[in-house]
């Protein structure tokens, strides 16, 4: 526990070291929600969204839009370096199992994205007037399994791809469309009807319609829930599998 606690310390400075990291996970959606809210029509109720303005449906999406920054766009690059550098072979011949620095990577990223969430919230509440969550425990539960699904699929990446220039071309490949059924270029809630049911079969589709959900005060339908659950636990089986130490 002290090696692993010395290990997170250590790696905790690194992070702090890295301001465009930062940048993206914790100011980017931040400022692309403040963007959004800016536009007059997003702030009125849309009779084709249930009286919902669009800056509400901004809210979870961006929030979730965070852990897909700290899971698919920063954490990779991070784990194929030390691969490539030879830090993960040489700590498994030490005390400190390379584990302990998967570990703490995967602490400090997720940290940094629960704190993106944090900020969003309460711009979207102080700036746009949005409701905080209505029902915060099935938010946070939908909000944990959609961190879950984004850093065991940046694992992917970085098990399938043999150096670091690979795994950033490849989670930039990866990226844009897990944006898109995110919701970042049009909110699930308004696409059209097969897109829509095409899109919630996807980890983050699922994960925006139950944050969504629990934002209005509603538990999130088990089935969002179940999907996002579903895809954690084959994209961890993945990584498991797949992730290699040199």
């Amino acid at each position: 526990m002290p090696a692993s606690t010395a290990v997170l310390k250590a790696e905790l400075r690194l992070f702090l070291r890295e301001p465009f990291t930062l940048f993206w996970i914790i100011a980017f959606p931040t400022i692309l929600l403040t963007i959004l809210g800016l536009i007059p029509s997003f702030r009125d109720p849309d009779p084709g969204l249930g009286g919902d303005r669009v800056i509400d449906l901004y809210v979870p999406v961006t929030v979730l839009l965070a852990m897909i920054m700290a899971g698919i766009q920063a954490l990779p690059p991070v784990l194929s370096g030390y691969r490539e550098r030879g830090i993960l072979r040489r700590m498994s011949t030490t005390p400190v199992r390379p584990g302990s620095l998967l570990a703490a990577q995967i602490v400090l990223h997720f940290a940094a994205a629960l704190g993106s969430a944090l900020l969003v919230i309460a711009v979207g509440r102080l700036a746009f007037d949005v409701a905080l969550p209505g029902d915060l425990p099935g938010y946070l539960l939908a909000l944990l399994l959609g961190a879950l699904s984004a850093l065991a699929l940046g694992a992917v990446v970085s098990a399938v791809t043999p150096t670091t220039k690979a795994t950033t071309v490849v989670g930039s490949i990866v990226f844009f469309p897990m944006m898109f059924v995110a919701g970042v270029w049009a909110p699930v809630q308004s696409m059209p009807g097969l897109l829509r049911h095409i899109v919630e079969y996807f980890p983050f589709g699922a994960a925006s319609q139950a944050l969504n959900q629990a934002a209005g005060g509603n538990w999130p339908d088990w089935t969002y829930l179940g999907v996002t659950a579903a895809w954690a636990a084959v994209l961890v089986a993945a990584a498991v599998r797949w992730f290699r130490w040199e």
